[in-house]
């Protein structure tokens, strides 16, 4: 797996890290970042029709805004690879 660390939420405390990576092999970007309230999990799962709840093989993670330039970062990288 060619995973590849992106950044990391500039704000950090060390102990609460969102975090972005890349997986350039399998073209996915991977986002570490705090666990959703209870509400916001349910606001999540019913803010559409098409929504169910989240499977158990999946999460919700929220990321702070100022790492809008680490997952535009990701993107770009995924992309770059798929060009390759």
């Amino acid at each position: 797996m060619a995973i590849e660390f992106v950044g990391i939420d500039p704000d950090t405390d060390r102990d609460h890290c969102p975090t972005v990576w890349v997986d350039l092999e399998a073209q996915e970007i991977l986002f570490q970042g705090w666990r959703p309230s209870p509400e916001t999990q349910a606001d999540c799962e019913g803010s559409s029709p098409a929504n169910g709840p989240v499977p158990d093989s999946e999460t919700i993670s929220r990321i702070p805004a100022r790492m809008v330039p680490m997952i535009r970062e990701a993107c770009d990288a995924i992309e770059r690879a798929r060009l390759r």
